[in-house]
């Protein structure tokens, strides 16, 4: 917006307030950022533990890019709600079955609640296949499964 715009536009409003009405209404009908930069603003609020505001941004890049779902299923998790954790973290592996990290991760969350724990080694053991470069971290939770799966029989 040029600087003249700009400034009749602020005298409009300052006017329009003056004489008390309302302001009007200023409508985008584009979203100004792309999904990788709602993203980007998504994982800047979760790094400053804003969850809210982290997935507010993951749905709108989760429109039109698929790897958002893992994001929205690590928000969740960090709040603690399991459920939707789970359903994004489902939702991250439809929509991109190779995602290593949606399989680990997912096995992580089943791991952290004790349950479905042959389902949790099955998604882990598919992440190291899935992506042998990062099978350090992958591995660290396959192993953690199992040692629990052999506490608790």
């Amino acid at each position: 917006m040029k600087k003249r715009t700009f400034i009749l536009l602020f005298a409009l409003c300052s006017l329009l307030s003056a004489m008390s009405c309302s302001f009007p209404r200023v409508i985008v009908l584009k979203d100004p950022l792309t999904p990788e930069e709602h993203l980007n603003l998504g994982v800047t609020y979760e790094q400053q533990g804003d969850f809210d505001n982290a997935i507010q941004q993951y749905n709108l890049a989760a429109k039109n890019l698929p790897r958002a779902h893992l994001y929205l299923g690590n928000a969740h998790f960090q709040k603690k709600e399991w459920k939707e954790a789970e359903g994004f973290y489902r939702k991250a592996i439809e929509v991109e079955p190779d995602n290593a990290d949606a399989h680990n991760n997912l096995a992580w969350l089943y791991y952290t609640r004790k349950k479905n724990l042959d389902q949790a080694e099955r998604l882990a053991q598919k992440a190291l296949e899935l992506n042998p470069a990062k099978a350090d971290v992958y591995r660290d939770t396959l192993d953690k499964i199992r040692r629990l799966k052999e506490a608790h029989p």
